[in-house]
């Protein structure tokens, strides 16, 4: 018995270890992904001055990644659905690498920019098979604690980027100024490709499938056509031609449902399972997604220049300051996890609830004259910690409400709502700060981040509701599924 009980122990060892380097293999994708978005902000002055790079290059050289992740996510999830999601994610990973070695070596700044967008679509790719992986290879608490861990690394990797960014630049390695900070993904590269080949399931793809093409089209186009006037907007001054290309995107996102409709009414293959989106409890909670990722991404772009321009700190300070938000919500889902399943199945709304008063809170203080220092920096650390509750709960939320069938579906639409989600911040709310205060200044800057903090609470506390109406949605549905289920178990029986 004791030497029945020790295998068995050794095999249970055994498994988790699995489990851990699995998950590891996984979330490289995410900390690589999520570092290069962060990193070349603090980069660009460097790539200015050695390159020449006119500021639409720069633009570019930033956005291009941008737009080309957020577009291709869910056509990425789809190739892994029909191709197998392991081969995916290391095709991805591969071409990710390779992309960043060819920033780090590009002679201009347009070899850069075709780079950059090469190296966003790499990461798409990689990136589409994460949440689909947590979902097929973990279960129950196990799932539950994965997404935590997702989470932590979703905000730690963008600290390391702020950071590693300016600590490379500033060293300025043998005179290459910023190639360092993308060189150094080839080393990184390498390691997650031959863990993810070890460690990540060999899986099997669907079987043979088309790949939607005109729905692919259609959606990269409406995307597109949301995605980039958005990005380039505030540089262009929101000149017409930006209006009329966020008018086209409506058109086009009616055109690509029609389209897509039709697809799966004669049973095809279409690249979104539009039957997914007309469920409430995952419409509802792709809503709240939006919301609350619009005002993180403003967020950390409004308090950068609230701190820098509106009271003369330093960038250091400014960056800073945004760790204890990042911290906390890095902790947040590894607590979220090992709680009961009924406190995590709340902890969406609860979230957006606590998240829109820390909001409130912030706007009170500022207009009682806490306009920085330590009460300030307290307050977006809670701010962290309130997303990051919010964050894991929704995640779990949507993942638990598809079957492993919809697995690609529903992280293709996740981290696409997470992408659209930060560039609709950034843009809305970061045009209301500059309108409001377009120059340096202290009076102008306080009230103007005073007022965009009111946006962030309205919009996270109408969060809080659709977030409750989506797991209110689900527990009807699991309600109204339980009674059909029955004679057919009593049946089974019988």
């Amino acid at each position: 018995m004791a030497t029945e009980r020790t295998a068995s122990d050794a095999h249970i060892e055994s498994t988790d270890s699995q489990h851990r380097w699995l998950l590891l293999s996984l979330l490289g994708a995410i900390f690589l992904a999520n570092v290069d978005t962060a990193v070349v902000n603090i980069a660009t002055p460097s790539i200015h001055s050695t390159l020449n790079a006119s500021r639409a290059e720069l633009v570019l050289i930033v956005s291009g990644y941008m737009v080309a992740y957020g577009t291709l996510l869910i056509t990425c999830a789809r190739l892994g659905a029909m191709y197998g999601h392991k081969a995916m994610y290391l095709l991805g990973m591969a071409a990710f690498t390779i992309a960043s070695v060819v920033c780090g070596l590009a002679p201009t700044g347009l070899v850069l920019v075709l780079a950059r967008i090469v190296q966003g679509a790499a990461a798409a790719l990689m990136v589409a098979q994460v949440l689909t992986g947590i979902q097929l290879h973990f279960d129950g608490q196990a799932r539950a604690r994965a997404i935590g861990q997702y989470t932590m690394v979703l905000a730690g990797s963008a600290v390391v980027g702020q950071a590693l960014g300016g600590l490379l630049v500033a060293a300025n390695v043998l005179g290459t100024a910023w190639r360092p900070i993308f060189l150094i993904n080839l080393p990184i590269g390498i390691i997650v490709i031959l863990a993810a080949a070890r460690f990540l399931p060999a899986d099997q793809p669907r079987g043979p499938q088309r790949l939607d093409l005109p729905g692919v089209a259609l959606l990269s186009a409406a995307l597109l056509l949301l995605v980039v006037p958005l990005v380039l907007g505030p540089d262009a001054g929101w000149a017409p031609w930006i209006w009329v290309l966020l008018a086209a995107s409506i058109p086009a996102f009616v055109l690509f449902v029609v389209v897509e409709r039709r697809l799966a009414d004669r049973d095809g293959n279409p690249v979104i399972n539009i039957h997914l989106l007309a469920r409430p409890a995952i419409s509802w909670a792709l809503i709240t997604q939006v919301g609350s990722f619009a005002t993180y991404f403003a967020i950390l772009f409004v308090v950068a220049l609230y701190l820098q321009r509106g009271f003369g700190l330093s960038p250091a300070y400014s960056g800073l300051a945004l760790v204890p938000w990042v911290a906390l919500f890095g902790v947040a889902g590894p607590v979220l996890g090992r709680l009961p399943a009924r406190a995590r199945g709340l902890a969406a709304p609860v979230g957006s609830l606590a998240l829109g008063l820390t909001y409130v809170a912030i706007a009170v203080a500022l207009a009682a004259g806490a306009t920085s220092g330590w009460l300030l920096i307290a307050l977006l650390g809670l701010g962290g910690l309130t997303f990051g509750i919010q964050f894991a709960g929704t995640v779990g939320h949507l993942t638990s409400s598809v079957g492993n069938e919809h697995a690609a579906d529903m992280s293709g639409l996740v981290n696409t709502v997470m992408r659209i989600g930060s560039v609709l911040g950034v843009a809305a709310f970061g045009t209301v700060y500059l309108s409001l205060a377009p120059n340096p200044g202290q009076q102008a800057a306080v009230h103007a981040f005073t007022v965009v903090t009111v946006l962030f609470a309205l919009t996270t506390l109408a969060g809080a509701v659709t977030a409750y109406l989506a797991i209110r949605e689900r527990a009807a549905a699991r309600q109204d599924a339980g009674p059909r289920r029955a004679p057919a178990a009593s049946g089974g029986g019988s």
